[in-house]
C-alpha cells in the first residue's frame, strides 16, 4: 500500500502518522469503544506513537472517520488493534475496506499470521479472511492488574 489509497464513495486510507487526529482517535476510543473505555489520552499516546497507524479520511473534508493500528516487528507477528469506525460513517463498507488495507500492506513482509480480539465485529473481520483460532486452547496471555 502506499501512503495514501483510495476507497469508493470519496474516502481514502493514509499511514501518514502526521494525518491522525490523536485527540479524535482518543476520544472515539476511551469514550465509544468497549475494549477502551476511560483509556488516558496519555496512554493512547504511547500507543499511536509505537504502533504502524492507518486513517480513513474523507477526501472532500480531508476529515478523520476511522482508524486501525497493528503492533508488529513487521518479520513474524502482527496484532491488529483499536479498530474504530465514526458512527456516522458506518455502513459504506469502511470498516472491511480498512481491515483489508491492513492485511494488504502487511502482505508482503511474509508474517505468519495477523491476530485480533472482538467481541462484535467477526463478520468485519471474516471478510477479510480472518477466522476463528484452529486451535485456541495454544495461545495463552499474561494480565496486569488494572
Amino acid at each position: 500500500m502506499t501512503d495514501v489509497t483510495p476507497l469508493a464513495e470519496g474516502y481514502e486510507i493514509s499511514t501518514d502518522l502526521a494525518r491522525i487526529d490523536a485527540g479524535k482517535v482518543h476520544r472515539w476510543l476511551s469514550t465509544d469503544a468497549y475494549w477502551a473505555l476511560g483509556r488516558a489520552r496519555e496512554k493512547q499516546d504511547r500507543a499511536i506513537a509505537g504502533s504502524l497507524n492507518f486513517g480513513v479520511y474523507d477526501t472532500a473534508s480531508g476529515e478523520q472517520v476511522a482508524y486501525a493500528r497493528i503492533v508488529t516487528d513487521l518479520a513474524t507477528f502482527a496484532w491488529l488493534c483499536d479498530v474504530y469506525v465514526d458512527p456516522a460513517v458506518r455502513g459504506k463498507g469502511i470498516g472491511t475496506s480498512l481491515v483489508e488495507a491492513v492485511r494488504e500492506h502487511l502482505r508482503p513482509h511474509g508474517l505468519r499470521r495477523i491476530l485480533l480480539a472482538t467481541h462484535d465485529a467477526h463478520g468485519v473481520y471474516e471478510k477479510a479472511g480472518f477466522a476463528n483460532l484452529p486451535e485456541p486452547d495454544q495461545y495463552m496471555a499474561l494480565f496486569f492488574e488494572k
